[in-house]
């Protein structure tokens, strides 16, 4: 077993693998994905982390990076953004319960929350969906201020979650993959769009394709990255072209 395997056996929070065989075979898929996308970034490794999920190489080309954190507004901003807020122990937030089972519990110390099943009385009297509902429910009482917002599934949600920030909610980084041939993109793009106008750290894919395994696994990646950096083995406070810059001086010196 190398001692990348033991560290993934002890703490690994990505793609759930528990027993030595999938770990391999988690270690192997990662490495073929590698062979089609760039690993210089810490979008990189989210844009790998989506073409896994999805089994689509070209994936990577859909997916965006919005908003600033208190560095820049690279492309990195979102993930060091999430990161940060995974060592902080901020909570999670999804839209759905799906969107919740798929994030790993290990590596961390988040609660993760559910918005469906709040605001059931909002969701009757105003006709709206019962996640958008949800979302307004629980930015009455506070939760999405300095939480992982994450919209996996319902367009409705990341509108409402739009409008929160828009009247002055502040999580610490979205990840928003709403799918369907209904709203989806223009929910994405509404995010994005608030994104850049209050520098809220994003991360949301274009096109009708996502959903809510996508969002888990990006989730999981900003995780992931958060135990890197708490185990030494990565530099949170770079930008993406001084880490590009490293990883190239460093390919360099192994030449």
């Amino acid at each position: 077993m190398t001692e990348r395997s033991q560290e993934f056996d002890r703490e690994y929070a990505d793609l759930g693998a528990t027993t030595q065989e999938a770990m391999d075979i988690a270690e192997t898929s990662m490495d073929i994905v590698r062979q089609f996308v760039p690993d210089e970034t810490l979008a990189d490794r989210v844009r790998q982390k989506s073409v896994h999920s999805m089994g689509d190489i070209e994936f990577q080309h859909l997916i965006e990076f919005t908003g600033s954190d208190e560095i820049g507004d690279d492309e990195d901003a979102p993930v060091r953004a999430g990161a940060r807020a995974v060592l902080e122990d901020a909570t999670i937030v999804t839209d759905i319960t799906m969107s919740k089972a798929g994030i790993t519990s290990r590596g961390h110390d988040c609660e993760k929350r559910k918005a469906i099943g709040n605001g059931a009385e909002l969701a009757a009297e105003t006709g709206m969906t019962r996640t958008a509902a949800s979302v307004l429910e629980l930015d009455k009482q506070g939760v999405y201020d300095g939480a992982i917002a994450v919209v996996g599934n319902a367009p409705t949600a990341a509108f409402a979650l739009a409008d929160c920030i828009e009247n002055g909610t502040r999580p610490a980084a979205i990840v928003a993959t709403p799918v369907g041939f209904v709203k989806a993109e223009e929910s994405r793009g509404r995010i994005r769009e608030i994104s850049e106008r209050y520098d809220v750290p994003a991360i949301t894919n274009v096109g009708r394709r996502g959903g809510s395994g996508l969002a888990a696994a990006l989730t999981n990646e900003l995780i992931h990255v958060a135990k890197d950096v708490r185990t030494d083995e990565l530099e949170l406070e770079l930008t993406a072209d001084e880490r590009a810059a490293r990883t190239d001086a460093a390919g360099s010196e192994d030449t």
